[in-house]
C-alpha cells in the first residue's frame, strides 16, 4: 500500500502525519485490499474570519477510486469527519463486492441423489 500525505499552503508536521495514520488504521482494518492512498490537507485563506481547513483523501482499491473531502474550521475536526465518511464508503464498497447470491434450492444436490449414483 502506497501512502502519500501532502499539504497545500501548510506544512505537514510529524504530529499531523501521525494523527492521519492512526485514523487511517480504522479504514484499512475494515478493508485490506487498498492499493494507494493520497491525503491532501489544505488551508484556504479566503478571509481571516472564514478561514477554512480542508482534508481530502483518494483511496484506490481494486476496480474503483473512492474520493472523500471535508472542510471545517479546525483541521483535526476535518480529518475526523473525513475518516468517518471514508469508513462508511469503504464498508459500502466492501458490501457491494461480497457475493450476496445464494444457490437456488433446485440446483443444490440432495443427499438421496448422490447416494443413488
Amino acid at each position: 500500500m502506497n501512502l502519500t500525505i501532502s499539504g497545500h499552503h501548510l506544512e505537514v508536521t510529524p504530529s499531523l502525519r501521525e494523527y492521519v495514520l492512526t485514523k487511517l488504521d480504522r479504514v484499512t482494518r475494515h478493508f485490506d485490499q487498498v492499493v494507494d492512498i493520497n491525503v491532501l490537507l489544505t488551508v484556504e485563506k479566503q478571509k481571516e474570519k472564514e478561514r477554512r481547513q480542508k482534508a481530502e483523501v483518494t483511496v484506490h482499491v481494486k476496480g474503483r477510486d473512492i474520493f472523500v473531502e471535508h472542510a471545517a474550521e479546525d483541521l483535526y475536526a476535518a480529518i475526523d469527519q473525513l475518516m468517518d465518511k471514508l469508513d462508511r464508503q469503504v464498508c459500502r464498497h466492501k458490501d457491494r463486492l461480497q457475493d450476496h447470491h445464494h444457490a437456488s434450492a433446485k440446483r443444490l444436490e440432495t443427499p438421496s441423489q448422490s447416494l443413488d449414483s
